[in-house]
């Protein structure tokens, strides 16, 4: 079986499994949906290995497939493919997508066993994953833009899953409309690529691209930013950041989904596709750079105060997205693809431990209503410790080999990238600060009230049917979550989806040892040959002093968290206290809200409103309205004239000329 072969299989495979169960769903019963659902994206994976065996059995220059199944569009000078281009990148990107996806189809199967849309959810699971899938293995810039809007409309979709929440709709709404934004940046940036270059497929646009565009020319500079625009939108980084924190109304495998192993990581996966349009225009990286380090900051600060456990793990998404957008601005491309792989590890385990942790609390999100949950949940406990260690960048853990990676390149590079690089490993400290915050709040102390009876009954609790978010009453039916509570410590389904991300969160690092392993950057060195910065790599002393700084920043973080939450947990009001308005700020995720709906929303609504009172009272009832009345009445006079009779049609002949032998007379006079 040829390497085109088993790459179409993993488009194949989750589409049909969407399908089926969407066809089915009234016949097939719920578990049986879970199978075909889960089963299809583990078939999906083997077909990916199947890819990367296919694809390493050719010499490193040849390691590029490109495929097509017919000519999808074609018109004048565009032809458009229905084609896949499979390179290492692809193949990199649909392991992790599949692999780490069908990890949480099984952990789903039994987090979502009561609930009444069961087999709707795992149609959109599927038909989610097929849309990444898509995205990644487009041959050229039209089938990405059709994955791009695939991405987008199952994000709706899984966001707004639980459609009788206000909460969830709105949500679903809000990051459908911001991805559109994005859309239009990246038809504009494929616009000008045809423009300019007169193709739109890979390899034709990144061959011809050099020869025509000089660095930095204005062009291929706007080309690039129009990219980052879809890129900044798919992976919330600022402004377009605000419905990252709101997709959290979406059942937890959907946010583990979305924030771990698609959609947030499409832009980074953009750029690094596009890497030699971005070295024609390092003014546009540098702004990918600054972007992604500002974003850091910025979602690093609002995590530390924010008190729903989702939505922390949301901005800490946020923010490693950040991370890996520093690194493909840089030059650092092989890190920030491995950075994006450990961190779909770990972070799809946090939001999974998150998810047997909210159950207890019978859907309670709120952290400050937590404690002594490690005793009632050991299994979940250490998922979440492991987890947090990983996200943390604790040595020796895979989230410090890929994080301190990227900021190694970063100062070697010098000069005002050793600012980003600062920055950067400020945010790492913020990091290690706000997730052992999530572990020192949650896991020690008194039990709370559903723990205790977790841990005296085997039961978990059930209160009564409220939306977490707003506290308005719910029930049981479709469109609401199931009356059913699932944990990892009861359910094999989810201990099965957690343990595998576990053990890589732990030892996946070590793929990327300096000086000892680089299995990361050999494989992908055949995507970003040519580049020449790709082709910087630090010093392997300098690399160790970089990681031994990381990891002493990350054992401080943790430290100073200890001393927060646990040994003097007075210290955190004092410091909100006296630093109430910086508090307000954080809290308020920097007002970026409360600003787009000044400035964007509220002059929307504005001119729709007006429009509705002036344009179309007046306009449309006014002057269309009018125009169609006075046609119609002019009908009416013509068809009235319309008698059939000559001998009146000729009579009509005669006064008009008449008529018009008068008008010549009193003109000439």
């Amino acid at each position: 079986m040829t390497t085109a072969s088993w790459a179409w299989l993993v488009l194949l495979f989750p589409l049909l499994g969407s399908m089926v169960i969407a066809f089915g769903f009234r016949r097939l019963p719920d578990r049986t949906a879970g199978i075909i659902g889960s089963t299809a994206i583990g078939l999906a994976f083997i077909a990916g290995i199947g890819t990367l065996l296919g694809l390493l059995s050719e010499p490193s220059e040849s390691r590029h497939v490109a495929s097509s199944l017919w000519e999808y569009a074609g018109v004048g000078d565009l032809r458009v493919d229905l084609g896949i281009f499979v390179d290492p990148l692809a193949v990199f990107m649909v392991l992790v997508v599949t692999g780490v996806s069908f990890l949480i189809h099984v952990y789903s199967t039994a987090y979502m066993e009561s609930d009444q849309g069961y087999s709707r959810f795992f149609s959109y699971l599927n038909f989610f994953v097929f849309s990444m899938l898509l995205l990644v293995l487009a041959g050229n810039f039209v089938l990405l833009i059709i994955g791009w809007a695939f991405v987008g409309f199952a994000s709706y979709a899984l966001i707004s899953f639980w459609y009788r929440r206000t909460t969830a709709t709105a949500a679903g709404m809000k990051a459908f409309v911001i991805n559109v934004v994005g859309d239009i940046g990246l038809v504009l940036a494929a616009i000008l690529i045809f423009r300019e270059l007169g193709v739109l497929d890979y390899e034709a646009v990144f061959d011809a691209a050099p020869k025509v565009f000089s660095t930095d020319q204005w062009t291929v500079v706007a080309i690039c930013l129009l990219l980052l625009v879809g890129a900044f939108a798919k992976s919330a980084q600022l402004p377009f950041h605000t419905w990252l924190a709101d997709a959290m109304e979406g059942p937890t495998p959907v946010s583990s989904l979305i924030h771990a192993a698609t959609m947030v990581t499409a832009g980074v996966y953009l750029v690094a596709r596009t890497w030699p349009l971005f070295e024609l225009a390092p003014a546009a990286a540098n702004v990918a750079a600054i972007v992604g380090v500002v974003t850091l900051l910025v979602a690093g600060t609002i995590a530390l105060v924010v008190t729903d456990l989702k939505r922390i793990i949301a901005y800490s998404t946020m923010s490693q997205i950040g991370y890996m957008f520093l690194a493909v601005g840089i030059g650092a491309y092989s890190a920030g693809m491995f950075h994006l792989m450990t961190h779909a590890f770990f972070k799809a385990l946090l939001f999974m431990a998150a998810g047997s942790i909210i159950a207890v609390m019978a859907n309670d999100q709120n952290i400050d209503r937590m404690r002594g949950l490690g005793k009632a949940l050991p299994f979940t406990a250490a998922m979440l410790v492991i987890g947090s260690l990983a996200l943390s960048g604790f040595p020796f853990t895979s989230g410090w080999f890929s994080k301190d990676e990227i900021l190694d390149f970063a100062l070697y590079r010098g000069g005002w990238y050793t600012i980003l690089a600062i920055a950067g490993y400020v945010g790492a400290f913020m990091t290690a600060l706000y997730a052992f915050r999530i572990v020192f709040r949650i896991l020690p102390g008194r039990p709370c009230p559903e723990a205790e009876e977790l841990i005296e009954t085997g039961h978990v609790a059930h209160g009564e049917a409220v939306n977490p978010a707003n506290g308005q009453p719910e029930d049981y039916e479709v469109g609401y979550p199931g009356k059913e509570h699932h944990i990892a410590e009861q359910s094999p389904g989810m201990r099965f989806g957690m343990l595998p991300l576990g053990v890589l969160a732990l030892i996946a690092g070590f793929l990327q040892v300096p000086g000892v392993t680089e299995v990361v950057t050999k494989f992908l060195e055949p995507t970003f040959e040519g580049s020449s910065l790709a082709a910087i790599h630090p010093p392997v002393s300098k690399a160790w002093l970089g990681l031994l700084n990381g990891g002493v920043i990350a054992v401080v973080g943790i430290a100073f968290a200890w001393v927060f939450w646990v040994r003097r947990p007075a210290i955190p009001g004092s410091l909100r206290q006296k630093f109430h308005p910086l508090y307000e700020l954080f809290v308020h995720k920097w007002y970026f809200d409360e600003l787009i709906h000044a400035v964007i929303v509220r002059p929307v609504l504005a001119f729709g409103d007006f429009c509705n009172r002036v344009v179309e009272p007046f306009v449309v009832g006014g002057i269309v309205t009018g125009t169609t009345s006075l046609v119609r009445s002019a009908g009416a006079l013509v068809r009235d004239l319309q008698s059939g009779m000559i001998r009146a049609y000729a009579s009509l002949m005669v006064v008009g000329a008449i008529a018009v032998v008068l008008f010549l007379l009193l003109r000439g006079g």
